[in-house]
Parts: C-alpha cells; structure tokens; sequence
C-alpha cells in the first residue's frame, strides 16, 4: 500500500496541531500549566504523547503556542473594537478596552496573565507580548500624529510604554477582588493616558 499523497499528509499534520493547540487552550485555560500534564493534553486531542512530543518538542512550547493563539484572538477582538472610532485616540482606546475585556474572561487571564510570564519568562513573554500589537499601536499613533489629532515625538517608545501599562492593568484586574470594576478603572485611565498626547 503506498503513502498517502503529500497534500493528504499535510492535512492530518495540521488537523494534529490544531487539535493539540485546542486542547492545550481548553486545559490550560481551565486548569493552568502547571495542572496539565502531557498525558492530559494527548487524552484531550485525542492523539498519543508521541505525536504530541512530534509537534512540540514539550509542554512549554505547545503552551507557547496557545499563548499566541488567544493573544491573536485578543488581537483579533481589539481591531474590530476599534472600527468607527471617532480618531486615534479612541481607536487606540477601544481596542484597549476589548483586550482588557477579554482579559476579564478566566481562560484568556491564566492563560495570557497569570501563566504567560510565568511559563515563558520575562523575555519571551515580552516579545510575544510585543509581536502583533507593536506594530498595530505604532501605526496608529504615527497615523494620529500626522493627521495633527495627537503629538507624539517617538510612538516607538510610546508604544512600549503604553504596552506596559496595559499589560499591568491586566494583572490588575487578574488579582482584583472585583474584576469587573478594575477593568474599568484600568480602561478610564489607559484613556488618559492616550489623551495625554492630544495638543
């Protein structure tokens, strides 16, 4: 019997990864890292540890692909927030709001908040932190500067500076007694400090 055909393969191998990353997000969302063994990982993918360690040399790395995957959802919710704004501030604004909404949900905070720095370390957390939404806050500070809405001399570090302070207030509101009214009190002032810019 011969070999199924290459694009075949690439299919079940993505079909694996997929299902690995699934239930990666749904276990470590409900349980945490540290609950989750290999085994439990492989039993909810429905696959053996060996195929698990074939697409993840360890737990660690398919955790990191989890981490990428809801911070790419989080992503996903912040741009569709911030269509209709009314200018860069409040485009910026609402998308912030939505990330501190998702963040507001248990899966996305032990995921993203409590095991992310945890599991990755400061230094990968930080980068994968950084990958998509980088780009996206720097683009909207420079385009808010050139339409004169925002002063803004280096969006670079601004960028950075605003990425600190959304990620703390996430850990505000992961360790807040009422979450919910952290969150807003994390949203009014990430508005102000948008604001901050406006000439």
């Amino acid at each position: 019997m011969s070999d199924p055909p290459a694009s075949l393969r690439a299919e079940q191998v993505a079909q694996t990864r997929a299902a690995l990353v699934a239930a990666g997000r749904r276990l470590f969302g409900e349980k945490g890292f540290r609950a989750t063994s290999v085994e439990d990982l492989a039993r909810e993918a429905r696959v053996t540890t060996g195929a698990l360690y074939h697409h993840f040399p360890n737990k660690t790395a398919l955790f990191e692909a989890v981490f990428l995957q809801a911070h790419m959802d989080l992503m996903t919710a912040s741009t569709k927030a911030a269509r209709g704004a009314s200018d860069g501030i409040d485009e910026l604004a609402r998308g912030f709001e939505a990330f501190l909404d998702g963040v507001l949900q248990p899966d996305m905070q032990r995921i993203l908040i409590v095991d992310g720095p945890a599991v990755l370390g400061l230094a990968r957390y930080t980068e994968l932190d950084e990958q998509y939404a980088h780009a996206a806050i720097v683009h909207a500070l420079t385009a808010a500067a050139q339409a004169g809405t925002i002063t803004v001399e280096d969006p670079e570090t601004a960028t950075r500076l605003l990425l600190g302070a959304l990620t703390r207030g996430a850990m505000l509101i992961a360790n807040a007694a009422d979450p919910v009214q952290t969150r807003h009190a994390v949203a009014k002032s990430m508005r102000a400090l948008l604001s901050s810019f406006t000439p």
